[in-house]
């Protein structure tokens, strides 16, 4: 069991049995770093499936990125049963990076029943260990009866 598991075990198999199934994530090599009630963080080592043209990570990468660690914090607070789903997003780039790896902290602003309101920081951790900002995002949630 990993470090991510091991403080939330049953929180964490709820998590990861969603994140498997997530097709894009496992093309894109990302990996769930933390998983807590309320907050759950996600990685995205950097690659040629993340790129744009100029080498930088994808602004749609980052975008992808903070919806699915936002998203994922909003789960651990639906019932179970429950899925959720982005009703709307927003985000602010604030720097471009290349290498590395990014890192997307997804929090849950406010649970309610039908509407989960959450935000996410995505970072760049560099491979000397340093940590830059690289976007916010805001998202609205609503949760959805699990189909699987």
């Amino acid at each position: 069991m990993t470090a991510a598991a091991s403080e939330h075990p049953e929180l964490h198999a709820r998590i990861e049995a969603s994140f498997v199934r997530q097709g894009m994530m496992q093309h894109l090599g990302a990996r769930i770093v933390s998983v807590a009630p309320g907050e759950v963080e996600i990685a995205l080592p950097y690659s040629e499936r993340v790129t744009q043209q100029q080498g930088g990570y994808h602004g749609g990468a980052m975008g992808a990125l903070a919806d699915i660690a936002a998203g994922y914090a909003g789960l651990t607070c639906a019932a179970e049963g429950q899925e959720v789903t982005t009703v709307e997003y927003k985000i602010n780039f604030l720097a471009a990076f290349s290498g590395g790896e990014l890192r997307a902290r997804g929090h849950v602003v406010r649970a309610g029943k039908r509407l989960i309101i959450t935000t996410a920081e995505v970072v760049h951790l560099d491979d000397n260990g340093g940590e830059s900002p690289c976007a916010l995002m805001q998202q609205t949630l609503a949760t959805v009866n699990k189909t699987y």
